[in-house]
């Protein structure tokens, strides 16, 4: 029999049967699309994730509290310890340090309050992470010297109290009940996988550690930001980092009670988990697969069985056993490649809606629908349908014709 010829036939069994074979489809088409749409949007999420991360700076590295885990009791980082680490003689590959306090607190303006993120920063911190803002002016030393009541504010913060984020300098706002006078806004960075950098308000280092975010000791800080001289000068950086806080910590090679990150640890833990979550949502996506499949071979049996004086006739006139085989081999074939291209094109819909609903919640996701994703589901579509209908194929192939004759 020519492959054609089966595959017209095989169109002709299935449109006699349309409801059935439609249902039968369903199963493949919800499989088919699940997996495109799940690792689509897993690609995406790693790739908003690793930008977000390599937006960030090639050459910056963060510094935490806590190390290895046999240190009990690790100390605290302190303003002293950034300023050792801005020390050009013992730290020669470090070009600027930014220490920071974070926590969060309302904020308010006439009858508008909001809870946001409350930044202690440095006047370093303006060139450390390179901060640009649409109006006003970063903090200065008098300011940090003085503990001065000055605030910054995000874009999208500035929105919420004032209903827009021009033109709002030299307002006084509230912090916990405190006034701050509005001294710049930021521009806009737009959402990112570690929250929406456009709603927070930055605050004097000095002045959030006195008034707004007290740590037990003055001069704890949560996060020291340190900028290497360039992407090159990172290794460098790290070990002059860590020889000058052991120095300070009194600690020994082995059990640090810091911890010293740069770009590329983010980006490896990024795409470690981005990777486990994707595998994860297309693995469970192929279950649907898996039973789509079942219902090929569901439906082919009972085929089967309608057919069997058909089969029996066919046989007696001179099918030989291949060709039998191929005929329903390429029947559950036809189901699951059709069922395969209108889940490709489902799943590539739904990738896109979803990309969309997350940019309009401040979560970019642009899903990565690649040809290899596609290529995959088809041939596994195609496969599940080829093993599916294997027995069935077979279990007519093997009928004896005058059995099948003689079935009512």
């Amino acid at each position: 029999m020519k492959v054609w010829q089966a595959f017209l036939e095989a169109l002709q069994s299935l449109a006699a049967n349309k409801m059935r074979s439609g249902l039968t489809i369903l199963g493949i088409v919800i499989g088919v699309a699940a997996v495109i749409a799940m690792i689509s949007i897993g690609r995406g999420a790693q790739n908003s994730i690793t930008g977000s991360i390599e937006g960030i700076g090639t050459n910056l590295l963060f510094v935490f509290r806590g190390g290895d885990e046999s240190v009990r009791n690790p100390k605290h980082l302190t303003l002293e310890d950034s300023q050792a680490l801005a020390d050009p003689f013992a730290a020669p590959s470090v070009a600027g340090v930014a220490p920071l306090l974070q926590g969060s607190g309302e904020v308010t303006y006439g009858r508008e309050g909001t809870v946001t993120s409350l930044i202690g920063v440095t006047p370093d911190y303006e060139t450390v992470r390179n901060v640009r803002l649409t109006e006003g002016a970063f903090f200065n030393q008098e300011h940090m010297l003085g503990r001065a009541s000055v605030a910054i504010l995000g874009p999208d913060t500035a929105d919420t109290l004032f209903d827009r984020h021009e033109g709002v300098v030299g307002e006084t706002i509230r912090i916990e009940g405190q006034p701050f006078r509005v001294v710049g806004v930021l521009a806009p960075e737009g959402g990112s996988t570690f929250g929406n950098q456009d709603d927070r308000v930055l605050v004097p280092l000095t002045t959030a550690q006195t008034r707004l975010i007290r740590r037990g000791g003055l001069n704890r800080v949560d996060v020291v930001i340190v900028q290497a001289v360039n992407a090159e000068a990172v290794p460098q950086a790290v070990d002059e980092i860590s020889q000058i806080l052991r120095t300070r910590h009194r600690t020994a090679i082995g059990a640090d009670d810091f911890t010293v990150l740069t770009q590329q640890d983010f980006l490896d833990t990024a795409k470690v988990i981005t990777n486990v979550l994707t595998i994860f949502l297309g693995g469970i996506a192929a279950i649907s697969l898996l039973v789509g499949g079942i219902g090929i071979m569901n439906i082919m049996l009972v085929s089967v069985t309608e057919r069997t004086r058909e089969i029996g006739l066919r046989k007696a006139l001179g099918a030989r056993k291949s060709d039998i085989l191929i005929q329903f081999l390429t029947e559950s074939s036809v189901l699951s490649l059709v069922g395969g291209i209108i889940g490709i094109l489902l799943g590539w819909g739904i990738a896109i809606l979803v990309g969309r609903i997350a940019a309009a919640n401040d979560a970019p996701i642009d899903p990565s629908i690649g040809l290899d994703v596609i290529l995959i589901a088809t041939l596994f579509s195609t496969a599940v349908g080829l093993f599916f209908g294997l027995y069935p194929a077979n279990r007519a192939a093997n009928l004896e014709p005058v059995e099948a004759l003689r079935y009512e």
